[in-house]
């Protein structure tokens, strides 16, 4: 099973290339963002909790993250492996994805990073609250704080990563198509 994190900001694209690489290479997409969002739609315990985090731009504690993993990690059968979107997003989260993955006899592949200027990320965040009625895009402030949580909390990992060789970054201010194409590159150059 192959293990690959799509990386960077918020706003730089991960959620659109993991929709497509995911179809690509037959992988599950896991986006925490997406099953957080789920579960606020839904209004259950757990939503209610993640909404008061998110609307304030803070991070969502590590163990639900880690919960939410594992379960789907164990849980998902039928794919060639297995595509994160969104985390890692601490030190720790990867310490713990990395251990239980080899646990399991796995390993991560690639991270492969998208690297935005942050003006393009306010915009594209700004954009995609209108067009999807994301409450987490909708104000600058919430949005300068959760790029400036990523710097601080997540960007760290980069080290990590180039550390491990397996740390492939991409500009990110290109076309989808165009990172797309990138990212194909790279991960058929993996085998």
């Amino acid at each position: 099973m192959k293990n690959f994190i799509i990386f960077g900001p918020p706003g730089a694209g991960k959620g659109s290339q993991a929709v497509i690489l995911a179809k690509r290479y037959n992988l599950k997409h896991i986006s925490t963002g997406d099953i957080l969002r789920e579960e606020i739609k839904n209004g259950t315990k757990l939503g209610l909790k993640v909404k008061s985090l998110m609307d304030e731009g803070a991070l969502v504690g590590d163990d639900i993250i880690l919960e939410i993993i594992e379960s789907v990690i164990l849980n998902s059968k039928g794919y060639s492996g297995f595509l994160y979107d969104g985390f890692p997003r601490t030190i720790y989260q990867f310490q713990v994805l990395d251990e239980f993955l080899q646990k399991i006899g796995y390993k991560t592949d690639a991270v492969i990073s998208l690297v935005v200027k942050e003006e393009i990320l306010i915009k594209r965040m700004l954009r995609r609250a209108e067009i999807e009625g994301r409450a987490d895009d909708a104000d600058i402030e919430v949005v300068k704080k959760r790029i400036a949580t990523y710097r601080e909390q997540t960007e760290p990992l980069v080290e990590i990563f180039e550390k491990r060789g397996r740390y492939y970054p991409l500009e990110g201010d290109t076309t989808i198509e165009q990172s797309f194409n990138e990212i194909c590159t790279i991960i058929d150059s993996l085998g």
